[in-house]
């Protein structure tokens, strides 16, 4: 059994501006991501952080996925579809560890911090 801080993590931003619908974002379905790590046992290899300002606010509903040294960031999430494919992009870690693939659907959604 892998130990917790050798886990990949994923860190939703569920803060300011990610997931408020006041300032015209989509809401971040927390809830259903938690329910959805715990019911597929996802909890137990990538760990689910839901985060306070992880900055890049312009690309609201932001994720930032680190697995060992690599961190991927991924913005603009607007849609049930996206956030089911971070629960899928998940389980491929889990399962794939570095050598996951990130679903179709978010590629358009990479960004690099130093490109902000």
């Amino acid at each position: 059994m892998k130990d917790i801080d050798s886990l990949a993590s994923m860190y939703v931003c569920d803060s300011c501006c990610c997931g408020n619908t006041e300032k015209g974002h989509k809401e971040v379905p927390v809830n259903k991501l938690k329910i959805a790590w715990k019911k597929e046992k996802l909890d137990k290899k990538v760990n689910l952080i839901i985060s306070n300002c992880l900055g890049y606010c312009s690309l609201h509903n932001v994720t930032m996925l680190k697995n060992g040294s690599k961190k991927t960031w991924i913005g603009k999430l607007n849609s049930r579809e996206h956030f089911e494919a971070v629960i899928t992009w998940a389980h491929s870690v889990a399962e794939f560890g570095n050598k996951a693939k990130l679903p179709n659907i978010l590629v358009p959604h990479l960004f690099l911090p130093s490109d902000i």
